[in-house]
């Protein structure tokens, strides 16, 4: 990842937290431990980037912390919004019969990374052996410039939506789903015939032989929203472009599944980054 972009998708990140909670960012405080292997051409490399971030999200860098470390490089984001309290969206408040709802496009990310993983092992194997990155740049955009969906909850506002639940997708669909499940106590239908999957990620993962669905399930670093609405708010949504209905929540009682092409019922397990996991 260059410096430029990991200073850009620090900041990113915890934005768009602030917009899963349906709020506006407004400033970060942002604390860096650097070893002495990187130089100070690569911290203005990094800064560069920190700063791109806060112009494009109109965010204030307002204060933070510089120390060294004996390895590596350490990067801390403490993002600061605000928010009508009337207007807060929690994801423990999904209601059974409500719509399940996605931003964008999923899996695209996890491809990119795979894509950069497989040329970074070439390299390595074949010493002078350029990356081909076969003009993938939508699947490395998506890993290496994320973007927080601001657009969506500055929509969600001009039509006067408030979803009863919403969070950003950073450990995949399947993760995020299941943890709107446990918080709010209910089961989901998610139909893997209306996940979001752009064409081009479809055929670089078929490329490699694995399931697109896979990809958008498990995948994470996505930074989407995946929120529920009220089914009374559907008309709100029906003709948006880039907003899909990928399923309905349920009775607890009925656990949280997956209804496959063919028809077919799979319980969702959550195979995306656990970062209490051992």
């Amino acid at each position: 990842t260059p410096l430029k972009h990991l200073g850009y998708k620090s900041v990113v990140v915890n934005l768009s937290d602030i917009y899963a909670m349906n709020a506006q960012p407004t400033q970060i405080i942002v604390s860096i431990a650097i070893s002495n292997r990187f130089s100070v051409e690569a911290l203005d490399e990094l800064y560069e980037g920190i700063y791109a971030a806060c112009r494009e999200y109109k965010v204030d860098l307002v204060g933070g912390d510089t120390t060294s470390s004996q390895k590596g490089l350490f990067i801390n984001v403490t993002a600061i919004g605000e928010v009508a309290p009337d207007k807060y969206v929690r994801r423990n408040t999904a209601n059974v019969n409500d719509l399940i709802c996605v931003s964008g496009y999923l899996g695209g990310a996890y491809l990119g990374l795979l894509l950069l993983e497989r040329e970074k092992q070439i390299y390595l194997e074949t010493k002078g052996v350029q990356p081909d990155l076969e003009n993938r740049d939508y699947i490395l955009g998506r890993l290496l410039k994320p973007e927080a969906r601001k657009e969506v909850v500055e929509f969600f506002e001009n039509v006067s939506l408030q979803p009863t639940s919403m969070l950003d997708i950073s450990d995949g669909l399947s993760s995020e789903i299941l943890h709107i499940c446990k918080q709010s106590e209910v089961g989901a239908v998610v139909y893997e015939d209306k996940i979001p999957v752009r064409d081009e990620a479809k055929e670089f993962a078929y490329k490699l032989e694995i399931d697109p669905t896979a990809c958008a399930l498990s995948g994470g670093e996505e930074y989407e929203l995946l929120f529920t609405i009220a089914q009374s708010d559907y008309e709100k949504i029906i003709d948006v472009e880039g907003i899909s209905v990928i399923g309905y929540v349920t009775e607890a009682s009925e656990g949280a599944c997956l209804i496959s092409r063919g028809g077919n019922k799979h319980l969702l397990t959550a195979q995306g980054l656990n970062a209490f996991s051992k």
